[in-house]
């Protein structure tokens, strides 16, 4: 399938069926999801605190250049205002959500990708783990129902190119 988001309810259904044929990887689905979510922002705050001890001079790179971004993406996803795919296709999303539109970006990718391009910069190995851990949580999330493929694909694409400028 070229488009998979002209027929998502189609493409959903075949993404999403493995883990409906087991309903206990539904549930592991779930906890993978918050723990992956978790990580990064754990991890963040470590780091600053680490480079503050340190007085490295990245420190203030590290610290603004994800905040700024951040504001400036939620303010980009909140004009767009792009629906979730539960809102739009007859899909049961495997991650419920309350939360109607502001799909596009995802900004959980967003955030993920800049902390790990953070932690490349000054812990490379541990950066390219959280890059896999990035990764897994745009799949998850597109696996849960909460965003579309170019969602996260966005989402990760700008936190790459701000993850450039640290």
């Amino acid at each position: 399938m070229k488009n998979p988001e002209k027929n998502y309810q189609y493409y959903y259904e075949k993404i999403s069926g493995p883990f409906r044929k087991h309903p206990n990887s539904v549930k592991v689905l779930k906890k993978v999801n918050r723990g992956l979510t978790i990580v990064p922002f754990v991890m963040y705050p470590l780091l600053l605190v680490f480079l503050w001890i340190q007085k490295d001079s990245i420190f203030l790179r590290i610290l603004f250049f994800p905040a700024v971004s951040f504001i400036l993406l939620s303010l980009f996803r909140r004009g767009i205002n792009r629906a979730r795919p539960y809102q739009t296709w007859k899909i049961d999303p495997l991650i419920v959500k309350e939360k109607k539109g502001c799909s596009m970006p995802s900004r959980h990718v967003f955030s993920s990708v800049v902390i790990a391009m953070a932690f490349v910069k000054v812990f490379p190995i541990l950066g390219m783990l959280l890059l896999i851990i990035s990764f897994l949580t745009g799949l998850i999330r597109i696996v849960g129902g909460v965003h579309y493929p170019s969602d996260v694909l966005v989402g990760a694409a700008c936190g790459l190119a701000v993850g450039l400028f640290i």
